[in-house]
């Protein structure tokens, strides 16, 4: 709630009038101004002297004193406001559903799902067996677990393959730093097991071991471990040694392995291993290559590898397990030069693979038996999609998330051989009614002929009468090409006459 205040508060200037606008008078009291004190780094030979350095150090009480001052300076100017805020807020807070529940998925013989509950600003994991007509059981509920803490998070929560386990991590400090914790699922027992600043988990198929890596000073995942119920001591079984990359543990869609993906931001190397033999020797899947990507999947014996060796924009192939070297790689689907591969999902008969291009996401659907491929069609101008909970892979059903400027997320069953798709969720937003409002795709001219994709949103009422006043946003950094989602506080904005406008200034990405 409190973030959720101090971010409010610092949009409030957008919904102002020019009559409030001109109440705001920064002559209220004198705007503090931070003091200089040039400090020195080296970093690579490289040396850079930054005047506000100081401000890093967050134990010193003048960084502390420097951010009041700041804070009362701003209470001090946006007084005249106070009532505005309040009506926006009690506006916004009013269109959320405070009781709410995700889409239960299937994961073995259980039905998983997260709900809320009006009042408890943490939610509650669950889950029901066999169907969901059965007893709820709680897995975890994290306003229990925030009692004490100034903050709480979680991180990953991962549950062994017999059901009868959970591991989970939270961030008690708000630094982003997790703790590890195992849970029995059957006696509620949290075993005494503790460890500290993990990135990512995944169970082997034992039930019993935990490999999990954890981050250096600088927050860089680095070290793989194996950790065993009961046992005291943790093997370290590998630790990335370039500062560039990073390193993340999980298992393929069919469980069959694990694999340890090491990534910077132009190359990848990817080790593997069969969960079922958890006390195994790790191997690599190819040896990494400058500027080389790529990250694999399994299924049937093969490795299903999305790389760009060849393929700017990535592309599908698949490779044997016992000898995985690009001689023997099949094509499965080649690369596209107006779009980019950014994910694939494995099942059983198929896979969904998801694109990006002209600023907006697609999925392609390919059937894996007949090497047929359609694509997933959606009606709106812009959207934002995303993939669902996935958690069978012996299925004909793809769950995907689905959104836009006027439309809530929605849930989707998507039935990979009948091309049916199934509503199953809308988020509910009190009081919205999606028909007052229209987005469109217009683009902007760049100085070298690109064109810039511009999405736009607004009430049908205010663009029909004329110029209006329009709030231009834009983010670019990263390759993101910043997908077109649905917001409820940005209809206090749209119902006070204004147009939202989002540039994708990367364009396709």
């Amino acid at each position: 709630m409190f973030l959720f205040r101090t971010h409010f508060a610092l949009a409030i200037v957008a919904f102002l009038s020019p009559t409030a606008l001109a109440q705001l008078d920064p002559k209220v009291a004198a705007p503090p101004v931070a003091r200089p004190a040039p400090k020195a780094a080296t970093i690579h030979g490289d040396t850079r002297v930054d005047p506000y350095g100081w401000l890093r150090e967050k134990s010193n009480p003048d960084v502390k004193a420097y951010l009041e001052a700041e804070n009362a300076y701003t209470a001090a100017v946006m007084k005249p406001t106070a009532a505005l805020q309040e009506k926006l807020y009690s506006e916004m807070l009013g269109r959320i559903k405070q009781t709410d529940s995700s889409v239960p998925y299937r994961n073995g013989k259980y039905w998983y799902y997260s709900r809320t509950e009006q009042g408890k600003p943490y939610g509650i994991l669950c889950r029901k067996q066999k169907n969901l007509e059965a007893a709820e059981e709680i897995l975890l509920d994290l306003n229990v677990l925030a009692k004490g803490h100034a903050h709480c998070r979680l991180g990953d929560a991962e549950v062994s393959d017999d059901g009868t386990l959970l591991a989970y991590t939270i961030d008690f400090t708000g630094f982003r730093q997790y703790v590890l914790f195992v849970k029995n699922l059957l006696t509620g027992e949290v075993h005494p097991d503790r460890i500290e600043k993990v990135t990512s988990l995944s169970w082997s198929a034992d039930n019993r071991t935990l490999f999990y890596a954890t981050e250096d000073a600088a927050k860089r995942a680095y070290r793989l471990h194996r950790h065993t119920l009961g046992e005291s001591r943790d093997e370290l079984l590998y630790e990335e040694k370039d500062e560039l990359f990073d390193i993340t543990v999980a298992r393929s869609a069919d469980k069959k392995y694990l694999f340890l993906t090491s990534a910077s931001s132009r190359t990848t190397e990817v080790r593997y291993l069969r969960r079922d033999q958890p006390a195994g020797a790790w191997s690599v899947v190819l040896p990494r290559v400058e500027n080389h990507e790529y990250y694999a999947e399994h299924r049937d014996g093969q490795f299903y590898l999305r790389t760009n060796r060849g393929a700017k924009n990535f592309r599908l192939v698949a490779a044997p397990v016992d000898d995985p070297r690009p001689e023997k790689w099949q094509e499965l689907i080649p690369t596209r030069q107006d779009r980019k591969l950014e994910d694939v999902a494995v099942f059983a008969q198929h896979c969904v693979l998801s694109y990006q291009g002209r600023g907006l996401p697609e999925f392609l659907v390919l059937d894996l038996s007949s090497g047929k491929s359609h694509q997933i069609e959606f009606a709106e101008p812009m959207y934002a999609l995303g993939f669902g909970e996935n958690a069978e892979y012996e299925t004909r059903t793809f769950r995907f998330h689905y959104e836009s400027l006027v439309t809530p997320p929605e849930v989707f069953d998507y039935d990979m051989v009948s091309h049916d798709r199934t509503l199953l969720k809308r988020a509910e937003v009190r009081g919205y009614d999606a028909a007052k409002y229209r987005s469109e795709r217009i683009h902007a001219i760049a100085s070298d002929g690109t064109k810039i994709p511009i999405s736009l949103v607004y009430r049908k009422d205010v663009r029909a009468n004329g110029p209006a006043p329009l709030l231009l946003y834009g983010y670019g950094a990263y390759g993101y090409s910043l997908p077109t989602e649905f917001d409820s506080h940005r209809l206090s904005l749209l119902d006070r006459g204004v147009i939202f406008a989002q540039a994708h200034i990367r364009g396709g990405g």
